[in-house]
């Protein structure tokens, strides 16, 4: 049986929109059984002003949250993480350091909302679908029995929920 929360890293390249949304939502939504962080391979070194304007208007905490490289979670004293997340399509294919405790990892790609062209709207929207798709993916692995289910389970069920277009109400 878990009695602790869920440790869940969420990784992309440059650590300022995703990944940046992913954290904040698990943190906040995961209702006390996920504890979230996020990094990047190549940390864009600031988050998205989109990012933090979006889940600021939501009621999320933004105060902590920064870029930073993934570096800072492999070395001693770091989390051990449950799960790894990846949710663009470079950093799933890039090799990832070697994490303690031997995380499962996952792949849930969403679409980049900080290389979105076009007018504000039209970026707006973009962080938009990113939050919805997170918001929805996350809100689910809250729903999990996360005490019941071994690592295989846990695996199949990420992978699943990745693969689903399940997204919050906008």
């Amino acid at each position: 049986m878990r009695d602790a929360p869920l440790k869940l890293l969420v990784l992309c390249t440059g650590n300022s929109a995703r990944s940046i949304l992913g954290e904040a939502i698990a943190n906040r939504d995961g209702q006390g059984r996920i504890a979230a962080w996020s990094a990047g391979s190549f940390p864009k070194g600031q988050v998205h002003p989109q990012a933090l304007a979006l889940l600021a208007a939501r009621g999320y905490p933004t105060q902590g949250l920064r870029s930073k490289s993934w570096d800072e979670f492999a070395g001693a004293g770091a989390p051990v993480f449950d799960v790894v997340i990846t949710v663009c399509d470079n950093a799933a294919g890039e090799t990832c350091p070697v994490w303690l405790g031997q995380p499962l990892r996952v792949h849930w790609g969403i679409a980049d909302p900080a290389a979105a062209t076009g007018d504000e709207a039209a970026v707006a929207r973009a962080f938009e679908d990113a939050y919805r798709v997170l918001k929805g993916r996350i809100d689910r692995i809250a729903q999990l029995p996360l005490g019941e289910l071994d690592p295989p389970s846990l695996k199949r069920a990420l992978d699943a929920i990745g693969q689903s277009d399940a997204t919050a109400p906008a």
